[in-house]
C-alpha cells in the first residue's frame, strides 16, 4: 500500500505559509506531532531545504508507511513512536528541547479511516477495535461492553455532543446483556433504530457522534491534547510558531483557550505599567480559526471541518 496513494494533506499550502517565516533559517527544528502517512512531513522536508523533521505518531503501522515516504530525505528526519502530548521527552532525548516549528494535524489518519480492520468507520462493517495504537489499550468493543450506563451516556455527550446519549446506551445495554458487542454494523443498525426520526433526517450518518465519542475515549485524545498543547508551546523558541489542525468543537475550543491564554497579558488590573513577567508569551497568527476553502472540500471531502489555528512565541517565559 502507498502512502502517496491514500493521503491529501488537509490545508497543506496554508499550513506551510504559516511556519515558513520560523522555518527558513538555518538549523530551524520542525516537529509533526502527527506524521499519519506523511503528506505534511514530506511538504514541510520538500518545501525547507535547510529544516530538521522531528515526527512523531502512536500507530506503528503509521510509521512504517511513513518511514518508507520520507527515506530520500535521510536523517534530515527523525521518526518517532510516541503520543504527541510525550513531545517534551522525546526532545530531550534528541537533545533538541527548543524549536522553531510544531504542527499538529488531529483526527484519524486516511489510512485508520480506510483500513475496514481498524474499526474506525461506520461506513463498513469491521471489528469495534478504535485504538491508534493497536499495541496497546482497550478497543471500543471493550468499552462498549464493560462500562457502566452512566459513564456510556457521559461519554457519548461530551465527547459525541449527542442529545440521545440516553437511549442509545438504553439500547446498548439491552443488546449487551445478550450478545457482546464486537463489530461496527451491529452498533451503527442499534443507533439507528434507537434515534428518533427527525434525529435521522438531518446531519448525515446518525451514528457518526457515538463514533467519535468511542475512539476519543478509547485514545483518550482530549486528554492527551490538554497536555500536548501547552507543552508544544512550551517547547517553542521565541520566534518559533505552532499550527493546530482540529477536526471538531472539542478540540478548537481546547486549542483556542491554550494559545489564546498565552496570547494574553496576565498582569493584574490596573497596573501603570506592565512587567515583562505579565507579557503575553505568544501572538496569534489567525483571526478565530481558519476554515478550508470551498475549492479544497470539493477536492478533498475529509478537509470539511478542518479549523486551523496558529500563534507565534514572542517572549520567553520570565521567572516572578
Amino acid at each position: 500500500m502507498s502512502s502517496n496513494a491514500l493521503h491529501v494533506p488537509v490545508m497543506l499550502q496554508r499550513c506551510l505559509d504559516m511556519l515558513a517565516p520560523a522555518l527558513e533559517r538555518p538549523g530551524a527544528v520542525v516537529v509533526d506531532c502527527t506524521l499519519g502517512l506523511g503528506g505534511h512531513s514530506e511538504a514541510l522536508l520538500r518545501t525547507f531545504p535547510e529544516a530538521r523533521l522531528v515526527a512523531l505518531d502512536r500507530d506503528p503501522a503509521a510509521l512504517e508507511l511513513s518511514g518508507a515516504r520520507l527515506a530520500p530525505y535521510g536523517d534530515r528526519a527523525t521518526l518517532v513512536h510516541a503520543v504527541y502530548d510525550e513531545l517534551p521527552e522525546v526532545l530531550a532525548r534528541l537533545g533538541t528541547p527548543r524549536v522553531q516549528g510544531i504542527l499538529f494535524d488531529l483526527g484519524v489518519s486516511s489510512m485508520q479511516l480506510d483500513e475496514a480492520e481498524r474499526g474506525f468507520a461506520y461506513a463498513q462493517d469491521a471489528p469495534l477495535d478504535m485504538r491508534m495504537d493497536q499495541t496497546t489499550g482497550i478497543s471500543a468493543a471493550e468499552v462498549l461492553n464493560t462500562y457502566p450506563p452512566g459513564e456510556l451516556v457521559r461519554i457519548l455527550r461530551t465527547y459525541g455532543e449527542e442529545k440521545f446519549a440516553r437511549k442509545i446506551v438504553d439500547a446498548v445495554v439491552r443488546e449487551r446483556a445478550k450478545e457482546p458487542f464486537r463489530n461496527s454494523a451491529r452498533l451503527v443498525e442499534l443507533i439507528r433504530e434507537a434515534l428518533p426520526q427527525a434525529a435521522k433526517r438531518t446531519g448525515g450518518n446518525p451514528a457518526k457522534r457515538t463514533f467519535q465519542a468511542l475512539r476519543i475515549e478509547v485514545n483518550g485524545e482530549l486528554t492527551v491534547l490538554e497536555r500536548a498543547i501547552p507543552a508544544a508551546v512550551a517547547a517553542l523558541a521565541v520566534g518559533g510558531r505552532i499550527a493546530v489542525l482540529s477536526y471538531h468543537s472539542l478540540e478548537d475550543r481546547l486549542v483556542k483557550h491554550v494559545l489564546g491564554a498565552g496570547a494574553e497579558t496576565t498582569a493584574p488590573p490596573g497596573l501603570p505599567v506592565v512587567p515583562e513577567r505579565y507579557q503575553p508569551r505568544l501572538k496569534l497568527l489567525t483571526r478565530g480559526a481558519e476554515l478550508p476553502t470551498e475549492e479544497e472540500i470539493a477536492e478533498n471531502r475529509r478537509a470539511a471541518p478542518a479549523r486551523l489555528r496558529g500563534a507565534e512565541r514572542i517572549r520567553e517565559e520570565v521567572a516572578p
